[in-house]
């Protein structure tokens, strides 16, 4: 009972093939593939001066049939990334020679560009065509090599039955729609003129007032930061506000105040929708005032030398004794 069985398994067996696993790095649990795969070489998932997203790229373009739509659009409404980063990957591929493309002018004059895919990058076909090796064929095969061409298998159990690879469809990307709030706030065009309200008269210094108060709006909220030719364009309309005797401060808390939460996409189109849709009424009309009684020069006496105030020189009431002197009666 106290014999210790040496037949049995000390460990769980590995499912690593070879001698060791290893003590650290991957390990990988492979299975062969017989359908529905890509052969892609090491010299292009292991490049040195490759980027990740250009290797990706690259061995999704060879897993596609001939005749899929490999184009900036057509790959960025399929993957995360976005045109910029797939334009710049697509350039890295067409340098080291995995994408060939070229512009062709088709019998109705149309100029389209042929894009082609290599396994394979010219230079590396060349060194090996030198060395004395086959290259792979530029072409995909969907059928099996002809039995005169396969390989002899070393065994019964490496015999793989050919199959025929079904035809794959391409479903086109699914787009989602774009939110209505979110296309009410997308920008417009800066091809649009601006619209804002005219003052009457103008005046050099009333613009410079309003370009200022335009200018420092920014202060108050950093999102209705304006540029110098947006401050040109909305002056007029500012002007326009004080020219019907509205304060500077009040038109900057009519401009600045209950802005929406989500945010300004457009300041200089926001600030010309409030300048219009808010724009005061004329102050009312005002009589002008009467003028002031105008005061009569004053004249020295001719009897008492005394100063009073009369149209013409003369006497003054003291000195007068005749009511029918002209200046009397002006008096």
């Amino acid at each position: 009972m106290d014999t210790q069985q040496i037949s049995a398994p000390s460990r769980a067996p590995s499912r690593v093939h070879g001698d060791a696993t290893p003590p650290s790095g991957v390990v990988h649990d492979n299975s062969r593939h017989t359908t529905r795969f890509t052969v892609v070489g090491n010299h292009l998932t292991q490049h040195r001066e490759l980027s990740l997203t250009a290797i990706g790229l690259a061995a999704h373009i060879q897993s596609l049939p001939a005749g899929a739509g490999i184009g900036i659009k057509d790959l960025a409404a399929r993957f995360p990334e976005s045109e910029a980063r797939i334009a710049a990957a697509l350039r890295e591929l067409e340098a080291h020679g995995y994408l060939r493309r070229t512009r062709t002018r088709l019998p109705n004059g149309r100029i389209v560009t042929r894009t082609v895919s290599c396994n394979q990058p010219a230079d590396r076909r060349r060194t090996e065509a030198s060395l004395g090796r086959d290259c792979p064929p530029r072409t995909r095969r969907t059928d099996p090599p002809p039995a005169s061409t396969r390989p002899r298998p070393e065994s019964e159990a490496d015999v793989i039955r050919p199959l025929r690879y079904p035809a794959r469809t391409v479903l086109a990307p699914r787009r989602e729609p774009v939110p209505a709030a979110r296309r009410e706030r997308a920008p417009h065009s800066r091809s649009t003129p601006l619209l804002v309200p005219q003052p009457a008269f103008p005046a050099p210094s009333l613009l410079r007032t309003a370009a200022d108060l335009l200018a420092g709006l920014h202060r108050q909220d950093p999102r209705l930061l304006l540029s110098a030719q947006d401050v040109d364009v909305l002056a007029p309309g500012v002007a326009a506000w004080l020219e019907r005797e509205v304060g500077p401060a009040a038109v900057q808390h009519a401009l600045t105040s209950d802005l929406p939460p989500e945010g300004v996409c457009r300041p200089a189109g926001f600030l010309a929708h409030r300048l219009t849709a808010r724009l005061p009424p004329p102050p009312p009309f005002r009589a002008p005032a009467d003028s002031p009684p105008r005061l009569l020069p004053l004249q020295n006496c001719d009897g008492c030398d005394r100063a009073f105030r009369a149209a013409e020189p003369g006497e003054c009431s003291g000195c007068r004794t005749d009511n029918s002197h002209p200046t009397a009666q002006q008096l």
